[in-house]
C-alpha cells in the first residue's frame, strides 16, 4: 500500500507520516517512510540540498526545479519504494508530485499540464495515483506560528513572501478538487489530526 500525506510547509506531514508508520509497525507490517525530495537516499538528498538550500538561494529557474524534483522522485521510487511495495510492505510518503504542482505550477507559474505530462511519462500509475492520500490544509497565519515555534532555518520556498504562499495554498485547494484528493484541516492537535487520517484511511 502506498500512502501520501501532502500539504503546505508546516502542516505536519512528516509527523503524521511517522505516526502512521508506527501504527502499522505495531501490527507487524514492514513500513518505509519517505520525505520527498530526499528520503534518506544519498543521490536524492544531494538534489534536495541543491534546490532547498538552507540560508542560500541559487535562484534556480522554475523548470530546473521541476526537472530536479522529478529526478529525485524517480530515484526514490525505483530504489526505495518499489522494492518495499513488491514485497507487500507499506510506503508512507510526506509529499509526492503534487508538491511540484503546488510550488512549481501554481507558485512559480509552470503550466500544470507540463508537470502532469512529465510526471506521468516517467513514473508509474501506482506513484501518480496513490492508494490512500490526503492533503493537510493550514492557514498562512497558523503556518507562520508553527514555523516560529519550530525555530529551524527556513529553506528556499519557505522564505518566499505571502503572495507566493497564498498561490501555493490556493494551488493545493485546486489540486484537491482536480484530482479528487481528500483534505483535512490541520489546525488541531497532532493526535486530533492523526485520528482524522485514520478515519479517512479506514484503519
Amino acid at each position: 500500500m502506498y500512502i501520501v500525506i501532502e500539504g503546505q510547509d508546516g502542516t505536519g506531514k512528516s509527523t503524521q507520516a511517522e505516526l502512521l508508520a508506527d501504527y502499522f509497525r505495531a501490527q507487524g507490517k514492514t513500513v518505509l517512510t519517505l520525505h520527498e525530495p530526499d528520503g534518506e537516499l544519498s543521490q536524492a538528498h544531494d538534489i534536495h540540498d541543491l534546490i532547498l538550500v538552507k540560508g542560500k538561494d541559487y535562484n534556480l529557474e522554475p523548470i530546473t526545479n521541476l526537472l530536479l524534483f522529478t529526478a529525485a522522485r524517480c530515484e526514490l521510487w525505483n530504489k526505495l519504494a518499489k522494492p518495499v511495495l513488491k514485497k507487500g510492505g507499506i510506503v508512507i510518503s510526506a509529499r509526492n508530485w503534487w508538491s511540484t504542482l503546488a510550488y512549481q505550477g501554481y507558485g512559480e507559474g509552470i503550466p500544470i499540464k507540463s508537470i502532469k505530462d512529465l510526471t506521468t511519462s516517467l513514473l508509474p500509475k501506482e506513484y501518480v495515483k496513490p492508494e490512500k492520500s490526503a492533503i493537510l490544509i493550514l492557514s498562512n497565519e497558523e503556518r507562520k506560528k508553527r514555523e516560529e515555534t519550530r525555530g529551524k532555518t527556513l529553506e528556499t520556498f519557505e522564505v518566499k513572501g505571502n503572495e507566493f504562499q497564498d498561490k501555493v495554498n490556493k494551488g493545493y485547494e485546486a489540486i484537491a478538487k482536480d484530482l479528487s484528493i481528500p483534505t483535512i484541516e490541520a489546525t488541531g492537535t497532532i493526535e486530533e489530526v492523526n485520528k482524522k487520517l485514520k478515519t479517512l484511511f479506514q484503519i
